[in-house]
């Protein structure tokens, strides 16, 4: 069977060989909850899908009217055959109670690198900020040369990031950009690290110019979110 959990990912599960992210818009704050409540109706009274599935979470962007999703699957062969047999009765039934989502995107990612957690640290995050860096066409290979080099940023950093729990890096199979899952102890701690001294997260240093100003880089897009829902097999 299927059960609700209040506890965050591992992104670091070495068996999620596919981890997924995609987004919903639902419009409003009331429909963000009408939607996850939904959700979890939906998955709890049906049998988990497939063992080949770690686990699926749901987040509410703080914008009041998208939903970030997360699921963590072994393989993309293990995610095709549970299209192809389960998702659609539960897309009808949630729609069915919820009209009108928009299903805006699905990007299929593989873990690169991660800044993990201090040992010790048993923080629940109270904010997840998802940035998307979307790289040139020519620089798709530098990628993970780019999450590298951000690493090493962090780690030199003279200031510090005390908020900051932990940041997962993963590359896009498109090759089109890196998604930053970073977990920070409040919105407090994020909004204190945008206010202070540089240009975003990261003190006034050579390394942080390097890793904003890294050829082929287009971009940066932070969205903010809170966990909302997480499912296991029971």
């Amino acid at each position: 069977m299927t059960r609700r959990t209040d506890a965050h990912p591992d992104l670091t599960d070495p068996r999620a060989g596919a981890p997924f992210f995609s987004t919903w818009r639902v419009g409003t704050p009331e429909r963000q909850a009408l939607t996850v409540e939904a959700i979890a109706r939906t998955w709890e009274r049906r049998p988990w899908p497939a063992g080949d599935l770690l686990s699926y979470h749901v987040y509410t962007g703080h914008d009041g009217s998208t939903l970030m999703h997360h699921s963590q699957w072994t393989s993309e062969q293990a995610y095709e055959a549970f299209v192809r047999s389960h998702r659609q009765e539960r897309v009808d039934e949630i729609d069915n109670a919820v009209p009108g989502i928009e299903r805006v995107a699905l990007n299929r990612y593989r873990h690169h690198r991660s800044r993990e957690r201090a040992v010790g640290d048993e923080r629940v995050p109270g904010l997840i900020v998802a940035v998307r860096i979307d790289f040139e066409a020519a620089a798709a290979e530098e990628r993970g040369t780019w999450v590298d080099l951000v690493l090493k940023a962090l780690a030199d950093d003279p200031v510090g990031h005390p908020g900051l729990i932990s940041a997962h890096f993963h590359l896009s199979t498109d090759g089109g950009h890196v998604l930053n899952y970073a977990e920070w102890e409040s919105t407090d701690a994020y909004d204190a690290v945008l206010a202070a001294p540089g240009q975003g997260i990261g003190a006034p240093t050579d390394l942080w110019e390097r890793v904003r100003t890294y050829p082929g880089v287009k971009g940066f897009s932070p969205v903010r979110y809170e966990h909302a829902l997480g499912l296991l097999p029971a």
